[in-house]
């Protein structure tokens, strides 16, 4: 195995098609991992640190990526970490060729063991339930000598989508299936209602602007979210999303106002609802923040893909809607 270890900006670019090759031959290859999503993070949330560790077959070919930075929290630790970790990145992982995990895991502890990496923890946070990492590579670590710590950081509620909306309804219990006909007609009858999806690139960055206000005024956690960076981040990610047709950002109007609000990923086969925003001042008795949520499994289901996921969150209302839980890990390692 040839292991070449980048701490340069540009080699996001340099690596780009390796990469979406890799992500496709990968184990566990976790949305946020796409090289677009990387590349537009460290540009605008990460810092000067960058540690992109790649590992390839004897013949060339890229069989492994740990895509990772290092930073020093507040007691002097210095910790390695995914770029990406953790607060708008639902699931990272260790890219590993499925036909290499053993030697790609091997070699990527060498790398950690060795000189040219100065770390104290290696920190792998929100890994997906199908990952390798907190099994194989975590194992592997321990047989080394290296202290690991495994923990449960969160769950992802996922529905298993069938072929139609009705089916979906059929799956829900009585009293949930009654609820969301009751207030999909409630809505529907007592105010002027539209929905609507924004998909194109031109269209994103006025849509945005409203979906942050939206998200603002959903609770006083939310409010304080909105960095200048994060603002920048979210622009740019949605903009270039959906330039490769891979978003999808929901709006509710009742009576001519929008009312909710919520940005998706729609990416192989999957259907990833990442946030939301509403308006709790205005009309909170139609409910359109859940009419909404029942809009976007409809269409998920219309356009034939076969995973809902809510992503991180125990909220009620998931499992609500049929939200099964998936574990998410994280992973701690120390050398000593």
């Amino acid at each position: 195995m040839q292991v070449i270890i980048y701490t340069e900006a540009d080699k996001f670019e340099l690596l780009a098609d390796e990469w979406a090759d890799l992500l496709s031959r990968s184990a566990s290859a976790p949305f946020f991992m796409n090289h677009l999503y990387q590349t537009i993070w460290w540009l605008h949330l990460g810092n000067d640190d960058l540690r992109l560790i790649t590992i390839r077959s004897d013949q060339g070919q890229l069989v492994g990526l740990a895509s990772l930075y290092l930073k020093t929290l507040s007691d002097g630790e210095r910790q390695l970490t995914f770029v990406g970790c953790v607060d708008v990145s639902d699931y990272l992982d260790v890219l590993v060729d499925v036909d290499h995990v053993e030697r790609v895991h091997q070699a990527l502890l060498d790398a950690l063991a060795g000189e040219n990496l100065v770390w104290d923890k290696l920190y792998l946070c929100s890994l997906p339930q199908r990952s390798l990492t907190f099994t194989h590579l975590a194992e592997a670590a321990r047989q080394r000598g290296w202290r690991v710590r495994v923990t449960q950081q969160d769950v992802c509620p996922v529905i298993t989508l069938p072929p139609s909306w009705d089916e979906y309804l059929a799956g829900l219990n009585k009293k949930q299936r009654h609820e969301i006909r009751r207030k999909m007609r409630k809505i529907e009858t007592e105010a002027v209602t539209a929905w609507k999806v924004v998909e194109s690139p031109d269209e994103v960055e006025a849509a945005m602007e409203l979906f942050v206000q939206l998200h603002q005024k959903s609770t006083r956690e939310k409010e304080g979210f909105w960095s200048d960076n994060l603002i920048s981040f979210f622009k740019n990610i949605t903009r270039a999303l959906a330039a490769v047709g891979w978003l999808k950002l929901y709006f509710i109007e009742v009576n001519g106002v929008s009312a909710a609000s919520m940005l998706a990923f729609d990416y192989n086969n999957e259907f990833l609802l990442y946030n939301s925003g509403y308006d709790p001042d205005q009309f909170a008795p139609l409910s359109p923040g859940n009419v909404l949520t029942a809009y976007t499994i409809r269409h998920a289901i219309e356009l034939g893909r076969k995973r809902y996921d809510f992503l991180r969150g125990d909220e009620i209302y998931k499992f609500r809607f049929g939200g099964q839980p998936e574990p998410v890990y994280d992973v701690e390692i120390w050398r000593k």
